[in-house]
């Protein structure tokens, strides 16, 4: 009623996004641009919000979806002139911490694992008991480098040294974010991006995050007791709702629990 009485000033708002899960290009559940995109713009848009909480708990993922996302929220922040800020709850490692360095000011509980500035491909080699099974492999291709790294066949030192090339292209392009969002917050005469991770008091120390703390008290002391909270997320499909998905769901448990297990989660 407030907003409608010109003499009476409204209680500022916080708009909370959560970005919980792994990063992938597509799937339930997962953090991607394409399904984020509509969250995002109305947690900015939708009245005049005092700042955009980003609440994150993700173990990464996909290096573009990272980018992707972090990108949609810097230039919203700026078009719309406001504030972000980001609180880690278990994890934000990896994609994870690119996304909450998307942020102007992170903070974290103090068991909360922070960093993972790395990047990694995971593969397997099967060529050895293919043949041991009697198996023949046979590829066919127009380009020398079509079948690279094909787990049925053996390594090729070519493809290896390709491989590592994009790996370390993505780790400068990982690099150049955080350096860029965290300016004068590191320090300069240690490595940070050798795919370490630190809990949230010693990622304080180093530069990482701004401090220990939680949303609701910190937003309070911020902005009064009188802020509301307007909450944004991604829904579920309605079929997803209701029990639908059950063995699609199953798997994609297993592959985050997967993904958060690295880090003791």
């Amino acid at each position: 009623m407030k907003r409608w009485i010109p003499f009476l000033k409204s209680d500022p708002v916080v708009s909370v996004v959560r970005l919980s899960g792994v990063i992938t290009a597509s799937g339930r559940g997962t953090l991607n641009d394409a399904g984020l995109a509509p969250v995002i713009e109305k947690a900015f848009s939708r009245g005049k919000p005092a700042a955009v909480v980003l609440e994150v708990n993700s173990p990464g993922g996909s290096p573009v979806q990272s980018s992707l996302i972090g990108a949609r929220i810097r230039r919203l922040a700026e078009e719309k002139d406001v504030p972000v800020i980001a609180f880690v709850e278990d994890v934000a490692a990896s994609g994870g911490y690119w996304l909450a360095a998307a942020a102007d000011e992170i903070y974290a509980d103090n068991s909360s694992v922070i960093g993972s500035i790395g990047v990694i491909s995971a593969s397997f080699g099967a060529h050895e008991f293919l043949a041991k099974q009697g198996i023949e492999r046979r590829v066919y291709t127009a380009g020398k480098s079509k079948s690279m790294l094909d787990p049925f066949r053996p390594e090729n030192p070519e493809d290896v040294a390709r491989l590592k090339k994009l790996l370390e292209d993505i780790h400068v392009n990982f690099k150049d974010h955080v350096t860029s969002r965290r300016k004068g917050k590191l320090p300069e005469d240690r490595d940070l991006f050798t795919g370490e991770v630190w809990l949230a008091r010693e990622a304080a120390e180093i530069g990482l995050i701004d401090g220990v703390g939680h949303l609701k008290p910190m937003m309070k002391d911020r902005f009064g007791d009188k802020v509301k909270f307007r909450r944004y997320g991604v829904r579920k499909p309605l079929l997803a709702r209701f029990g639908a998905q059950v063995f699609d769901d199953a798997f994609q448990t297993l592959e985050e629990r997967s993904a958060f297990a690295q880090f003791g989660l």
